[in-house]
């Protein structure tokens, strides 16, 4: 046999033995607890034959606790190139079966390379967390290396979209990449980020917690608002990433793909002539007008199980993604709250960030009232997204189902936030406050000063009605030009693609500023 030859099967061999990560015991017991190796997500992530691994060969350079005795290629984390759907995507797989999938200097050195070609050719970079921490053999290394990581997260924010996976533990500093990508996705029963894990936590306060409780998939989906998505199983999980990618352009210099649909422009849903309610105060479910108006019916909802009054995700119109935010009134009548707000405004920034259009759905009564919402800063949270929406330079397509009222119309996308083409069904009620509420403020002293409860009923109705008659509709803000029509709810959908349509050619120059100043 050639030297060449003997060197190519060494090549061979070495390849082989490297993708086994930590060896055949490690990789059964990754699979004993439910999950897949580094290597098997990333075969179920990206297209058959489009992985191109970089640096299989890089090994540790620890001498510390016998840890030169134990190099094995490639160390804790598997990177590379690959397509989705035949879109490139870089990638990282911290891979447990060696060292618990712990960060070492190398590790993270991997990580920044494709970090750092991502953004350089304009590509999404998708990072799948599965790690025991920090290598503490490698001490302040380790943390140089996360605080390497965490500094390319920042640079790469509103560059390319940078999704993270949570396919096992992730906890204390490393939970700090996935919190400053763009969108995060837990698995049940197999996932959980935390700072502090139950231990640490029982020893400082005496509370007795479970993993999941504390950092759970449905924890961070639900309480937190940490996660945007909660998979119940890796295939579920890796199936979201990959059709979350789908509606995305694959940098903030190009447009979203277009993916073709038979569905008409024109198509009318005469359901939506009946689906606000008589009753003013009775909900009706915005899910209904969202499926009804975009392609096909289909929505890719993001933070479902968190601030379920208000809905935030994903729709195509005529073929073309669009960010959509709607208030839910079927949960706390649609009212905005702090988790509402933060919710919104974090996803209206990321529609600004990439070329997205915004299509906003309006049935608000105002900002939740009461000491546990001032105290935790509803006017900060509140301005958050008045703020997203005033900065977004987008599209911006805003229809007033029902009611708009006070601060809470300001902040859902009106004209004076720049908002660019806003309609109204005739049912809208767009005004300062309820007709109930003003009422008590302009009529009060005349209401207690009626002795008679037939009379004070009979004035209080009237002066209802009349308040309703001026002001809960939209025939004001149409005259004073605020709305640019009142449409037919049944035309919605062909309403909202030809503004979308209309200004896609939309362009707005900025001052000039070193960054703004978002109220945090």
């Amino acid at each position: 046999m050639s030297i060449q030859s003997e060197n190519i099967e060494a090549l061979v061999e070495r390849r082989s033995v490297a993708r086994q990560g930590g060896g055949s015991a490690k990789i059964e017991a990754q699979h004993k607890k439910g999950k897949m190796t580094a290597r098997e997500r990333l075969s179920l992530l990206l297209d058959e034959g489009s992985f191109e691994e970089f640096d299989m060969f890089v090994r540790h350079r620890c001498t510390n606790f016998g840890m030169e005795q134990s190099r094995p290629d490639g160390d804790g984390v598997v990177t590379g190139r690959g397509t989705i759907d035949g879109r490139i995507v870089y990638v990282y797989a911290q891979d447990f079966t060696v060292s618990g999938g712990s960060l070492s200097k190398t590790v993270s050195e991997k990580i920044c390379k494709v970090m750092d070609m991502a953004v350089k050719t304009g590509a999404p970079v998708i990072g799948l967390n599965d790690s025991g921490g920090a290598r503490i053999q490698e001490g302040i290394d380790a943390l140089a290396g996360y605080a390497e990581i965490f500094e390319r997260n920042i640079l790469a924010s509103g560059v390319v979209p940078q999704i993270s996976g949570i396919f096992g533990p992730c906890a204390g500093g490393a939970v700090y990449s996935p919190a400053l990508t763009d969108f995060t996705l837990m698995v049940d029963g197999t996932s959980q980020m935390f700072l502090t894990g139950p231990a640490v936590v029982k020893q400082v306060t005496g509370e007795s917690v479970t993993h999941d409780e504390l950092g759970g998939a449905s924890v961070h989906a639900s309480k937190s608002g940490v996660a945007h998505f909660a998979a119940k199983s890796e295939q579920e999980g890796i199936a979201t990433i990959r059709e979350l990618l789908s509606f995305l352009p694959q940098n903030n210099l190009e447009t979203t793909p277009v993916k073709p649909t038979s569905d008409p422009v024109s198509r009318v849903d005469d359901s939506l002539n009946t689906i606000i309610p008589d009753n003013p105060n009775k909900s009706y479910d915005m899910y209904g007008v969202v499926r009804s108006i975009a392609d096909d019916g289909a929505f890719f909802e993001v933070h479902k199980d968190f601030a379920k009054n208000i809905i935030v995700g994903f729709a195509r119109f005529n073929g073309r993604t669009a960010g959509v935010v709607a208030n839910q009134p079927s949960v706390l009548a649609g009212v905005l709250d702090i988790n509402a707000s933060r919710k919104a405004a974090r996803f209206v920034r990321f529609c600004d960030a990439f070329n997205i259009p915004l299509v906003t759905l309006v049935d608000v009564p105002g900002f939740l009232c009461g000491t546990q919402q001032e105290y935790g800063a509803i006017i900060t949270n509140g301005a958050k997204l008045l703020y997203a929406y005033g900065e977004a330079t987008v599209p911006k397509v805003t229809v007033t189902l029902r009611k708009s009222y006070g601060g809470a119309h300001i902040v859902m996308s009106c004209k004076q936030l720049r908002g660019d083409v806003n309609y109204a069904w005739p049912s809208a009620e767009i005004a300062v406050m309820g007709a109930s509420g003003a009422v008590d403020v302009l009529y009060g002293k005349d209401l207690k000063a009626e002795e008679d409860p037939a009379e004070r009923e009979k004035l209080a109705s009237e002066k209802k009605a009349e308040y309703e008659d001026l002001f809960c509709n939209p025939w004001q803000a149409a005259e004073k030009g605020y709305i640019e029509d009142v449409i037919e709810p049944r035309n919605t959908r062909f309403r909202v693609i030809r503004a979308l349509e209309s200004l896609a050619s939309k362009r707005v120059s900025q001052p000039a500023r070193k960054h703004d100043n978002l109220p945090l």
